[in-house]
């Protein structure tokens, strides 16, 4: 009980003094607005695992729906649909070769991003 007690009081100041220099600076470099909110929506998208193993598989391969639905023994449904996904939120792009449509990632900052995320939950 004790514990419980004083971890809440740790995350509060016990005395209220502002440091508007810092408080100013930190304001100043803070994104506008919309930016902070299609950041969050971008994450959003990282939040299903479904996908990141799409991003996987395209990582060593561009491949068509019927190939990534074979090697993550899913349904073209389902891949398709996260496709969309992916595709909408500018992770990966689509070319058409012949009667089938080939996707692979947009750019090598996805891979970056999901290479930060694995290091931090590596450590």
């Amino acid at each position: 009980m004790e514990r419980d007690r004083k971890e809440r009081y740790e995350e509060v100041c016990q005395e209220v003094h502002v440091h508007e220099d810092v408080v100013n600076f930190v304001t100043g470099e803070m994104p506008e607005e919309e930016t902070l909110y299609d950041l969050a929506e971008l994450f959003k998208v990282f939040g299903d695992t479904t996908r990141i193993k799409i991003l996987y598989v395209l990582f060593e391969s561009d491949m068509c729906v019927c190939d990534i639905a074979a090697a993550l023994n899913m349904g073209q449904s389902a891949i398709s649909h996260q496709l969309r996904v992916l595709k909408q939120a500018q992770l990966i792009k689509s070319r058409r070769d012949g009667k089938q449509v080939i996707y692979s990632l947009a750019d090598d900052h996805v891979r970056t991003i999901i290479n930060n995320g694995m290091e931090h939950i590596m450590e």
